[in-house]
């Protein structure tokens, strides 16, 4: 059994340039061009009942690019762009939703992300839902999710947000210091928190989420601790918490580049953990229940995250739009990175695919595994059911080990992690891939 406690110091390890957070599996670096054509075989294939749908349409349009973004967002497109970018996106709509595996369904649940969907006005916002909808009503969907950036709402969008069917709206806070906002390159501040939460509230939202990230470049103790008291002030319905990484395409790493340095200038993983562990349990003292590594939930049987456990139990998942990921039929791909490229080749009848991989059974149980262990909890009963397999028994070795560092605990029902397990469970996912899906690990 290994010695560490929760009290001891661990040995540091400072944060490096990288991505850590496993999102998917197989890692994106297996998805390729010459894959394309399985996605057309995909559409193909009959639906199937035991696979909801779901639909992401991304926004890559920002006021300012954060200096940790790794996503496709744009700064620099007027009004006449924006209408073209949603026209192609409802045009690629419109295309998928013609073919078989996709014909007649009604989705279970719709996510905005970004960028910023914010961003878009009242008037765009309504006519691309509208067009949406029209397509593919949503009317029987669970959750509508919708990302915002405090300092682009007013109480005229937010009602609008709501009017058009939103459920959950996500307020991207991550700090409530101006001064390391501004140090991190966000676009909004403070009092804009304040504000656009208070109009939320009053549109009345099923679902008011904040994301905050601990670890942000200049983040302090002091710092942290502040933004635990003012969340528990506002108390919404859930938080959202990432440990900030530095992924290669973003300001901090070409900083990074610039200056020689292999380490990037935020808090190490040891702490940056230690700041999460310290939010979630002063959200437990509060009353809010721990439902995965990143997020707190005041109602469990009321504030669901459909999105993210319906893509983690097999969706299907319709991304729309530059860059956006889709889950089909086995079949995993990512749409053109490019958006003028992306709007060409819809625009003239093609379909804007980047890069694709159908996964086999195997590959597909691993996948449901490991983003069900971020959860915290995984039951064997579910992966024998539908996969037929005995992940007791497959990852008998795994299992021992990770238990012996008391990072989980498991018995003839399934596994649970321990809150030091959940904290790094991102880190301890590589341990099941497949031998040649084996990656550096980062942390």
């Amino acid at each position: 059994m290994s010695s560490t406690t929760e009290a001891e110091e661990p040995k540091k390890k400072p944060t490096e340039a990288g991505n850590y957070f496993i999102s998917n599996y197989p890692p994106f670096s297996f998805w390729k061009p010459e894959n394309k054509k399985d996605v057309d075989d995909a559409f193909l294939e009959p639906q199937d009942d035991g696979a909801s749908l779901g639909v992401y349409h991304h926004i890559p349009f920002c006021r300012k690019r954060c200096h940790f973004c790794y996503f496709r967002v744009y700064t620099d497109k007027n009004a006449n762009e924006i209408k073209g970018y949603l026209d192609s996106t409802i045009n690629e709509l419109e295309h998928f939703a013609r073919q078989p595996r996709i014909a007649g369904r009604k989705p279970r649940f719709v996510y905005f992300g970004g960028g910023t969907p914010s961003y878009l006005s009242a008037s765009q916002l309504t006519d691309l839902t509208d067009r949406m909808k029209a397509i593919l009503p949503w009317d029987e969907a669970d959750e509508i999710a919708f990302e915002g950036e405090p300092g682009t709402l007013n109480p005229r969008k937010i009602q609008v947000i709501k009017d058009v069917g939103v459920t959950r709206l996500s307020l991207g806070v991550e700090n409530f210091d101006d001064r390391i906002l501004d140090i991190n390159g966000r676009a909004h501040r403070a009092p804009e928190v304040y504000k656009a939460y208070e109009a939320a509230k009053a549109a009345n939202f099923d679902q008011i989420n904040i994301d905050l990230i601990a670890g942000m470049v200049e983040e302090t103790d002091e710092n942290w601790q502040r933004n635990i008291e003012e969340t528990l002030k506002l108390r919404p319905d859930s938080v959202t918490i990432y440990q900030m990484e530095i992924p290669y395409n973003t300001t901090i790493y070409k900083e990074m580049k610039e200056s020689g340095s292999l380490t990037a200038p935020v808090a190490d993983w040891e702490v940056k953990r230690r700041w999460v562990r310290e939010a979630f349990e002063a959200l437990e003292k509060e009353g809010y229940h721990i439902g995965s590594g990143y997020t707190a939930v005041l109602d469990p049987e009321k504030t669901k995250f459909v999105y993210r456990d319906e893509l983690w139990s097999g969706a299907d998942l319709l991304g729309l739009g530059v860059a956006s990921i889709s889950h089909i039929a086995g079949v995993h791909y990512q749409n053109i990175n490019d958006i003028y490229k992306y709007i060409e080749t819809v625009d003239n009848g093609g379909l804007p695919i980047h890069r694709a991989l159908r996964i086999n059974d195997e590959e597909r149980m691993i996948r449901e595994f490991l983003l069900q262990m971020k959860l915290g909890k995984v039951s064997f009963s579910y992966f024998a059911t539908k996969f037929s397999i005995d992940l007791a028994a497959r990852y008998a070795e795994q299992l021992k080990e990770l238990a012996e560092e008391e990072l989980l605990e498991y018995d003839e029902t399934g596994i649970r992690l321990t809150r030091r397990g959940l904290l790094c469970v991102d880190n301890l996912l590589f341990k099941f891939f497949l031998p040649q899906h084996v990656t550096d690990r980062i942390v």
